[in-house]
């Protein structure tokens, strides 16, 4: 089936170009969005009278999304969720878990704009795309804790392995530590006859 873009559409082309696509990926995506038209002869007409019009419309778009990605690109949001002590989730962060931390931070953002390329599925730092033009996109980082502060120490650049693996250190270190003030009182109390009797057989 062919149409005629409206805008650019990544992988099949810019605005104005007449394209070959599926028949349902045409009616259920891009027909449906208004991001392109049936190529009939009138449509095509249609287009190049309203060309200079919608290239306007479309760089007065691409500049006001230029402006918001400036401020967004790079950001950091907070996502707390449930999980295991390996840090795997009690189910998934979605791109309107995103959204949502994006818009509380006073950013402007769509569920339908964020794409998670892979399932986030574990504690950590992620980072996802928000397309907020054809032609503009911007990359955000959530970051899952289980906590603010878990949050936070992972925002300074520590894993949950490896902040476990700490904790699991600490709790090793201070275990023998203990084991090696018992074994020192121990001796203390082995040396006091013995150093008694020394002094007894000098005598």
């Amino acid at each position: 089936m062919q149409v005629i873009l409206l805008e650019r559409v990544a992988k099949l082309g810019q605005m104005g170009d007449v394209v070959d696509v599926k028949a349902g990926y045409a009616r259920n995506f891009l027909l449906r969005q208004g991001k392109a038209l049936t190529a009939s002869k009138e449509n095509v007409a249609h287009f190049e009278a309203q060309k200079a019009q919608l290239e306007a419309r479309n760089l007065e778009t691409k500049q006001e999304a230029e402006a918001l990605a400036e401020k967004l690109d790079g950001q950091q949001f907070i996502i707390i969720r449930s999980a295991s002590d390996g840090g795997n989730l009690y189910g998934s962060v979605t791109p309107r878990d995103a959204a949502e931390a994006a818009t509380e931070e006073g950013f402007s953002v769509d569920r339908k704009q964020v794409v998670v390329r892979a399932p986030i599925k574990e504690l950590g730092v992620h980072t996802v795309d928000v397309v907020l033009h054809p032609e503009v996109t911007a990359a955000i980082e959530l970051n899952v804790a289980r906590s603010p502060e878990e949050a936070e120490l992972q925002a300074s650049g520590k894993s949950i392995q490896e902040l476990a693996a700490e904790e699991e250190a600490q709790a090793e270190f201070e275990v023998s530590q203990l084991f090696d003030e018992i074994g020192a009182a121990g001796n203390e109390d082995d040396e006091g006859p013995v150093a008694e009797a020394a002094e007894g057989d000098e005598e």
